[in-house]
């Protein structure tokens, strides 16, 4: 695996590399020895799977808080998502910053979302499926959310008119904090 820090500092863009033969190929698409090399947090508690039928269906932008902020290792295994990560570490010196990775089942890239990071995504086709690891158990009372167009942010999304959930049509805009 490459690791390739994007402009968010301790968010990291994976590029799998495959080993390819008559056969096909095999890649390793984790390892907590690589990922303990590069001071990434390996403890990946559990596996999760979305499934999105439809084009221009969103997804985000999601974050938990307290105990329960978690780091995200998130992977297009088919079809193309536009992926999006916003730091909201108030001391960051990238605070309130966003960027946008593509992955796609034939790109075999991975982002790594650290703790501390709004996650979204985005699906460019139709029957999408991502799966991404998490370090830190679900708990729906720590759950917040950035609502996906809120002007803070201006993220250039594919459309205008994304297939939403009623829960994340209704999130409310970002405060920004102080960073003191």
């Amino acid at each position: 695996m490459q690791f390739i820090e994007t402009e968010l500092k301790g968010a990291y863009i994976i590029e799998i590399e495959p080993h390819t033969d008559e056969r096909g190929n095999f890649a390793r698409t984790f390892c907590a020895n690589e990922f303990k090399q590069h001071g990434l947090n390996y403890n990946m508690v559990q596996s999760n799977l979305s499934i999105s039928l439809h084009k221009h269906t969103l997804r985000g932008m999601h974050y938990q808080i307290n105990d329960f902020q978690e780091v995200k290792l998130v992977r297009c295994i088919k079809g193309k998502i536009w992926d999006v990560i916003i730091d909201i570490r108030p001391r960051s010196e990238t605070y309130c910053q966003y960027e946008c990775v593509e992955l796609s089942e034939n790109n075999l890239k991975m982002l790594y979302v650290p703790e501390g990071f709004a996650h979204g995504f985005i699906t460019l086709e139709d029957n999408c499926e991502v799966a991404y690891q998490v370090s830190n158990f679900y708990s729906p009372e720590n759950e917040r959310a950035i609502r996906w167009n809120d002007p803070e942010f201006s993220i250039k999304w594919p459309t205008n008119d994304p297939i939403l959930s009623e829960k994340d049509k209704n999130y409310q805009d970002f405060e920004r904090l102080a960073k003191n």
